[in-house]
């Protein structure tokens, strides 16, 4: 087996280990390429049938081609998406956009409450009808115990502190002292009733690996991860107001890999264009500790 082999053997594993252990389960999908990485594998363990939904956070700011994307990729392979959002801080304007708060409060208000209360159910969800094509009130409520997350240890100082199935407490926040061991693929999924369970089958993976298998499987991507004759693109996808563009020529994923391979980003932090990780300090720990993805 190759490395790319490897790393997708231990990802259905974690995604089939998870399926067998977390009777209500979800996927977040934000959309990118890492978690579109992980929507593949999860299609792959289960014969081409995702057996649990896939939950995106909304915050209406996300650049358009990122939700024409999601709807188009929903429909296709018959998903069962679902997506939440924080009406009330929208309705009163409580964004960085609107000018009320700073880049930091808007991420904790669209992003970190938002998802709290989206999987716990105490929110409103909204699930994609099939057969109307449009999204309508979910009627379920139940909570999310077990939550998949397309996080990599790589692509941000907090996340290499993750575990594979990193624990949470009921307010979904995350003491990062308290991990279980995870020693010769050994993997602690019972957990005290109540916990809230973030499971992350890419940790091992780097941003180049993620490439080389979306090239490898002819994986479908937002298109704005590609340079359209501007001389820039897209390394990774959020918000527009908060995501700035990288200087790049590459126009295919084949040329994505090799701009990696070439070591042009050796010295560049992925998340260089999120302006909100720079306002905390760099990094978003406190978020992550908050309960934000």
């Amino acid at each position: 087996m190759d490395k790319l082999d490897q790393l997708e053997a231990k990802s259905v594993y974690i995604l089939r280990e998870a399926y067998r252990d977390f009777r209500s389960l979800c996927m977040l999908w934000s959309i990118g390429k890492d978690s579109t990485v992980l929507l593949w594998l999860a299609r792959r363990a289960f014969f081409g049938h995702v057996p649990f939904p896939l939950v995106h956070i909304d915050t209406h700011f996300k650049i358009p081609e990122m939700i024409s994307y999601r709807d188009n990729l929903a429909r296709e392979w018959q998903l069962d998406m679902i997506y939440g959002e924080n009406a009330q801080a929208l309705a009163e304007g409580e964004t960085f956009p609107a000018g009320k708060v700073d880049r930091l409060t808007c991420c904790r208000n669209l992003k970190r409450d938002a998802l709290k209360h989206t999987l716990a159910g105490d929110w409103p969800r909204y699930r994609l009808d099939h057969t109307s094509g449009q999204y309508q009130l979910d009627p379920s409520r139940e909570p999310y115990s077990g939550v998949i997350v397309g996080a990599r240890a790589d692509e941000e100082g907090s996340r290499s502190k993750e575990r594979y199935f990193s624990p949470r407490d009921q307010a979904n926040e995350w003491d990062v002292g308290d991990q279980p061991p995870e020693l010769w693929n050994q993997f602690k999924t019972d957990f005290a009733p109540g916990t809230h369970v973030r499971i992350h089958p890419l940790l091992d993976w780097t941003e180049l690996n993620v490439w080389e298998y979306i090239e490898r499987e002819r994986i479908p991507v937002v298109p704005l991860y590609f340079d359209q004759g501007k001389g820039q693109r897209y390394r990774s996808l959020g918000c527009w107001p908060c995501t700035q563009p990288v200087a790049s020529t590459a126009r295919s994923v084949a040329e994505i890999v090799a701009e990696l391979r070439s070591g042009k980003f050796a010295r560049v932090a992925e998340r260089a264009g999120r302006a909100q990780d720079k306002e905390d300090g760099g990094g978003l720990e406190t978020l992550r500790r908050e309960g934000y993805m």
